[in-house]
């Protein structure tokens, strides 16, 4: 079963209407697309305060925007539609960790966690003013 599949899949590499969609806008677009949702992945490891609200609130209308056109465009371009899937998904993680941070009070947990981290925070002595 398997071996007649690959068969299968690889006499259509070998078609014209493969190369054909291969060497097209329908292909190389959402390929060039998908660095917006991977920088997005990465990111996610990045601090939430780097995190700009409205860029990612950009983004995500930008992608919404460009999943309905790639579903209603003839014929339909689900890699575009899936590239602006996933970027609408990270960006709403990141949409979540810019409210969190700004305005749930992450801000200032990890301000106050940095504060008692220094050895004078956390033993109670007070360091004296700078000369200046």
């Amino acid at each position: 079963m398997r071996e007649r599949e690959r068969e299968r899949n690889k006499n259509y590499v070998k078609t014209k209407e493969f190369r054909d969609y291969v060497t097209s806008t329908h292909f190389w677009g959402p390929v060039a697309n998908w660095g917006l949702p991977l920088a997005a992945l990465r990111d996610m490891k990045a601090s939430p305060e780097l995190i700009s609200g409205r860029m990612t609130t950009a983004l995500i209308l930008y992608s919404m925007t460009f999943m309905r056109f790639a579903y209603r465009v003839q014929p339909r371009n689900m890699l575009l539609m899936a590239c602006h899937f996933t970027n609408v998904v990270a960006q709403s993680v990141q949409a979540g960790r810019y409210i969190n941070y700004h305005y749930l009070g992450d801000a200032q947990r990890a301000t106050a966690a940095k504060g008692s981290a220094t050895p004078a925070a956390s033993s109670g002595v007070q360091c004296p003013p700078k000369a200046s």
